[in-house]
């Protein structure tokens, strides 16, 4: 895959699956715009695109997707005049049901797991024309199955993977292209961050989680990111409206 001369534009790119986005993406040879709210974080995936690449540009953006995506977007082509690459990474995830969460979670969740992809999508559309580029959005396994306890999460990545499939057919016609990965448990820190696990409790989850995915373990932040750089890449010139199961077969397993 060779993404040289290229822009990506990746968010939640200070940690887990974004950071690893963007350093699979410089590696390929694309120019990356990182977008994150932790500087120090931020700071950390720019180097290591650098190490993974030396002879690309790397434009770290320390903003929030929720209220910053005009000057997101601005800096953008400020900086490169093109984007060829949208990766709407961006997420949180929130516990409970309907009877534990109020309004205020489930308007957080959704505004930032759906409206902020709206609003980047918008903005970075008419750039995406001009390149013949694509977007690639990450949901995950939630968006296809349903879970307890996570209400919240789930409707937002079921909006989410609704919003890639209608996308992609009014961009058809533009020969934008707009998939969706639908990652398992992947090791991260958003179940820590969102779901207010304990390192113990964490490492209990994990070890359950194995028995929930059909290959026997849970996956890791460069098996989505080479995914997304797969379906970023002119080799899924083909690919449009799909929705990309990332998650060891957990989307296929049923309860017995």
């Amino acid at each position: 895959m060779d993404f040289t001369g290229k822009v990506a534009l990746i968010t939640g790119a200070s940690s887990g699956i974004g950071a690893a986005t963007a350093e699979t993406l410089a590696k390929y040879g694309a120019n990356v715009a990182i977008v994150g709210r932790n500087a120090g974080n931020l700071k950390e995936t720019e180097k290591k695109c650098k190490a993974a690449n030396a002879n690309i540009v790397c434009l770290p953006i320390i903003a929030d997707v929720t209220t910053d995506a005009e000057k997101i977007v601005n800096e953008v082509i400020g900086k490169f005049q093109r984007l060829d690459v949208l990766v709407n990474n961006a997420g949180i995830l929130a516990m409970g049901g309907l009877m534990d969460i109020d309004i205020e979670q489930f308007d957080n969740v959704l505004n930032t797991n759906v409206r902020a992809v709206f609003t980047l999508s918008k903005l970075s559309v008419p750039y995406l024309i001009n390149t013949q580029g694509n977007i690639v959005n990450v949901s995950s396994v939630a968006g296809l199955r349903s879970f307890p306890g996570a209400l919240s999460y789930g409707v937002s990545k079921a909006a989410l993977d609704q919003f890639t499939k209608c996308l992609s057919l009014d961009l058809a016609k533009e020969n934008v292209r707009v998939n969706s990965v639908n990652p398992g448990v992947v090791i991260t820190e958003i179940h820590k961050r969102g779901g207010g696990m304990s390192e113990q409790e964490y490492a209990n989850y994990l070890e359950r989680s194995k028995g929930t995915h059909a290959m026997g373990r849970v996956g890791n932040v460069f098996e989505v990111a080479e995914t997304i750089a797969f379906l970023a890449s002119s080799k899924a010139s083909f690919i449009t409206g799909a929705l990309v199961p990332v998650d060891g077969g957990k989307h296929a397993m049923c309860p017995r």
